[in-house]
């Protein structure tokens, strides 16, 4: 029987170096832990209970502990998409055509861009993030026409 755990734990390495969970792996172990009991008890019964309970014992203590130590570095996530919709004021004039263009929004400089030329000093809208730079858009000043009643 031992040639059969063998199998067994050659499938579950191949599996593993497939996927990239980790996981599949725990069962190879399982399977040459049973390997080594077959050399010495003939029941199957016994050999797949030792491969059930080495496999899941080993999922449960070690897995975490592996984690712990192949933890690759995480990226933490920015508020950077929470300055659409805000206001600022451009620093350097944006001009498409040229690709300049430097806004100030929240206290961030930003290199930006427009649809439309946009002047130094206008006050401006982020509309969108595309990579490092903002696109935005010039704020209307309001127009201030008075009705008659």
């Amino acid at each position: 029987m031992w040639q059969f755990w063998l199998i067994i734990a050659g499938l579950c390495i191949i599996i593993e170096s497939i996927t990239v969970g980790f996981f599949v792996f725990w069962f190879a172990i399982g399977a040459l832990i049973s390997l080594v009991v077959s050399l010495f008890i003939d029941n199957f019964l016994i050999q797949a209970i030792v491969f059930v309970i080495s496999s899941s014992l080993l999922i449960v203590f070690t897995k975490p502990l592996v984690k712990k130590f192949l933890k690759s570095p995480h990226v933490k996530p920015t508020n950077v998409y929470s300055i659409i919709g805000k206001e600022g004021i451009v620093l350097e004039a944006i001009d498409s055509i040229h690709s300049t263009g430097q806004v100030k929004v929240q206290g961030e400089l930003w290199s930006a861009i427009s649809d439309e030329y946009i002047e130094k000093d206008a006050k401006i809208k982020v509309i969108s993030i595309n990579g490092v730079k903002l696109k935005v858009e010039k704020i209307k000043a309001p127009t201030n026409v008075k009705t008659e009643v």
